[in-house]
């Protein structure tokens, strides 16, 4: 097992590892991305037993010492298992996450003191790259999710939106929404609200270039009908979910 690394948009790295035993014969990516600047980001750490495979994809760009912010989507082993390990090789690294992460989780199960990060609040990594913190609770799951933006290419951190099965390309112009609604159809991953759509909706209203998923192919193209779509049928499992109750 090792890490393909594919820059995906200007600056930003995805470092990506298969696992053929989860879903077979599809197989399943966990996605990392590393976003450059003078106080580098890593958005995802990776669980606990591919920290040594991403340290080593991380060295192939960056001393994994000069690691400045790392971040993830919710409080979930694949998405931060490996946080105070990170936390151990880079010692200006800060955790930066949104205020329920860090009230529930963060605030004891991180070795240093996070920063906590207000909704619409921005980090400012140098060389023009600038990650703004977007609350999206329960969306697609957790109370304390949240997605980043990179304002200056576009790419929306996405997290667990648009989970789809197997490997593929590491950027695609082809469809997401389907496979991401074959995936919630296999896993039932999704916390069902009623502000799912909503919520989605508010992302697609700011019109990123790049989707980069933790589970898939990144996607540039359309990315806000893309979003508008998966809104739609989210929306319609609410619906139906609620006519069945």
């Amino acid at each position: 097992m090792d890490a393909r690394i594919d820059e995906i948009a200007d600056g930003i790295f995805r470092l990506s590892v298969r696992v053929d035993a989860i879903a077979p014969p599809a197989g399943f990516t966990f996605n990392h991305f590393l976003v450059l600047g003078d106080n580098p980001l890593l958005f995802h750490t990776g669980l606990r037993g591919m920290f040594p495979i991403l340290r080593e994809a991380v060295g192939r760009l960056i001393p994994p010492e000069r690691l400045r912010w790392i971040s993830f989507g919710h409080y979930e082993a694949d998405e931060c298992g490996a946080m105070n390990e990170w936390l151990a090789v880079a010692p200006r690294a800060e955790v930066a996450h949104g205020q329920t992460g860090c009230m529930v989780s963060l605030n004891d199960m991180a070795d240093r003191a996070p920063r906590i990060l207000q909704d619409g609040e921005v980090i400012d990594l140098g060389k023009g790259r600038r990650l703004r913190y977007i609350d999206t609770p329960h969306i697609p799951h957790g109370w304390d999710a949240g997605v980043l933006y990179e304002e200056a290419s576009g790419t929306l951190l996405c997290g667990d939106l648009f989970t789809q099965l197997g490997d593929g390309p590491a950027l695609t112009r082809s469809d997401i929404v389907g496979p991401a609604i074959a995936a919630e159809d296999l896993f039932r991953f999704s916390s069902l609200n009623p502000g799912m759509g909503r919520t989605i909706r508010g992302l697609a209203g700011i019109a990123p270039r790049t989707l980069a998923l933790m589970h898939g192919p990144s996607f540039e193209g359309d990315c806000a009908a893309a979003l508008q779509a998966l809104a739609n049928d989210y929306d319609a499992r609410v619906s139906s979910m609620l006519a069945a109750a």
